[in-house]
């Protein structure tokens, strides 16, 4: 089953974050555009012509997120929303993440 096509399950902090080779298997069914930032998180930029678009898109990312309980942080400025996401009960990677990150790059796809 597609990563987009799951569940996000909630996380109470008693499941160990995922390591390699999981985070990269994971991430290769992304597509090269996920990446881990810094810290270790899911992240990706979206590009919009204007700010309203940007705003619309972490919008719908929103919605999304509320449904599947899972929350990423959603930075907006003008013709950009960068999404990054993380499991913070465990501060590090779950599945969930890359299925959210999965949903997120679905809407953007959505969108063309």
């Amino acid at each position: 089953m597609h990563l987009a096509e799951k569940k996000c399950v909630p996380c109470t902090g008693d499941v160990e974050p995922l390591k390699d080779p999981a985070i990269r298997d994971l991430l290769g069914e992304l597509g090269d555009d996920w990446d881990l930032n810094e810290r270790g998180h899911l992240e990706r930029s979206y590009s919009f012509p204007d700010f309203t678009q940007a705003m619309g898109f972490a919008s719908e990312i929103g919605l999304i997120a509320d449904l599947e309980g899972h929350h990423p942080d959603l930075h907006v400025a003008w013709g950009r929303c960068t999404v990054e996401i993380w499991t913070h009960a465990i501060a590090g990677l779950s599945e969930s993440d890359f299925i959210l990150a999965a949903k997120t790059q679905r809407a953007w796809n959505g969108r063309a």
